[in-house]
């Protein structure tokens, strides 16, 4: 995947946004728990950088997802994860079945402002008892007339504390639990709205019942949010009853794409933080930078974030292509996963006790980037994905 003067203009304009007017307040923010998300996304949306690969009819610029890509490794540049991830949540994990999927008039009163960057989407699919186990959720949505009423609690949102509406996966099938006898079948993706208007009151039926603290992404607001028969129109369904599961797991490709490309900047950053401290720290007559062992560590660990960039990239070329490529995108998500572990981890060893104090650039992604062997598909469900593909699972692998 090349790319052109248009990814780079974009990748620019992004760059200069964030220098300008994110990370002079990250420390704010991350301090705070929360940054303000409505302020940040209508400046994007008058940027055009949260519709990229949205349809024109509805304020996106139409473009194919390697500018969706080329936006996310400009994420990269901001110095932290909790904004570049609630960002990514907008544009590329709760409005791709909306775009695809949602009717025109589900599509202009909800994607037509969250492209503006006037209304704040969250992502509603885990629960208290499921979070990689998809299939398993128990919220329900029980037909009334015309309405949905749905009854049920999501946790782990990102964004839901400010959130306007929510892309919801529930049950609408039959059975104890809404499971039926299929529980991939029996799903749908509604839209929920959260509030009656932008900083409105939230929903008759909805609480938020926490916000959650973290270890890392302080400042992505996360909470736990019960519904209590919330009415809904049936109309706010994302298409087909009973095709939610189908329409998730096609989201989840693009979410896993977009974790993998949005971590190869700051990773790179980590490593180049790292050796401008080296060459700087002096040590038994020398500088740190020039033990061979750090040299050789960080090489190693550059040779792996390029190799992340060319697995991410290949994926993408195919998906641009019209092709599926859950092997690929596993494969991307498994390896960005396990290299936010590892390359902060790393790293902050060589800045000793700097690297142990809360304010240091290194400490913090050492914080935020563990969430990537656990958020959008757990490190293990990736693996039981990729031997289900390869024919070795001896039973199907979750999604």
């Amino acid at each position: 995947m090349q790319f052109t003067h248009e990814h780079l203009e974009i990748q620019k304009t992004l760059k200069r946004f964030i220098d300008e007017e994110i990370n002079p307040h990250v420390d704010e923010w991350e301090q705070a728990e929360i940054f303000p998300a409505h302020q940040v996304f209508k400046r994007l949306g008058d940027l055009g950088l949260l519709g990229l690969t949205k349809p024109e009819a509805y304020g996106g610029a139409g473009l194919d997802y390697s500018y969706a890509m080329a936006m996310a490794e400009a994420l990269g540049h901001t110095e932290c994860g909790g904004v570049p991830m609630a960002i990514g949540v907008q544009t590329d994990m709760a409005t791709p079945a909306l775009a695809r999927f949602g009717s025109d008039e589900l599509r202009r009163q909800f994607l037509a402002p969250a492209i503006a960057g006037d209304m704040v989407a969250c992502i509603g699919v885990s629960e208290p008892g499921a979070g990689s186990d998809v299939a398993a959720i128990k919220s329900r949505a029980v037909k009334d007339g015309d309405d949905y009423v749905i009854t049920g609690q999501k946790m782990w949102i990102t964004s839901s504390l400010q959130a306007d509406w929510m892309c919801m996966l529930v049950n609408t099938g039959e059975g104890p639990s809404g499971a039926g006898n299929n529980p991939h079948k029996n799903k749908s993706l509604v839209i929920v709205p959260m509030r009656d208007g932008p900083n409105g009151k939230l929903t008759k039926g909805i609480e938020i019942a926490q916000k959650i603290r973290k270890i890392g992404m302080n400042s992505s607001d996360t909470g736990l949010i019960y519904f209590d028969e919330v009415r809904v129109p049936q109309r706010y369904r994302i298409g087909n009853e009973g095709q939610g599961f189908i329409y998730q797991m096609q989201q989840f490709q693009e979410e896993r794409l977009w974790a993998a490309a949005s971590c190869v900047q700051g990773l790179s950053n980590c490593i180049a933080w790292t050796i401008d401290w080296a060459q700087q720290r002096k040590m038994f007559g020398a500088t740190l930078a020039d033990q061979q062992w750090v040299q050789f560590k960080l090489a190693e660990l550059k040779t792996e974030v390029e190799s992340l960039r060319a697995l991410t990239y290949r994926a993408c070329e195919l998906y641009v292509q019209g092709q599926d490529v859950l092997e690929l995108a596993s494969m991307a998500k498994l390896k960005a996963g396990r290299l936010n572990r590892i390359v902060p981890d790393t790293c902050l060893q060589f800045w000793g006790g700097m690297g142990y104090t809360w304010e240091n650039k290194v400490s913090r992604m050492f914080r935020d980037g563990r969430l990537a062997s656990i958020g959008g598909g757990a490190d293990e469900v990736m693996l039981g994905i990729l031997a289900k593909i390869m024919g070795i699972a001896k039973r199907p692998a979750a999604q």
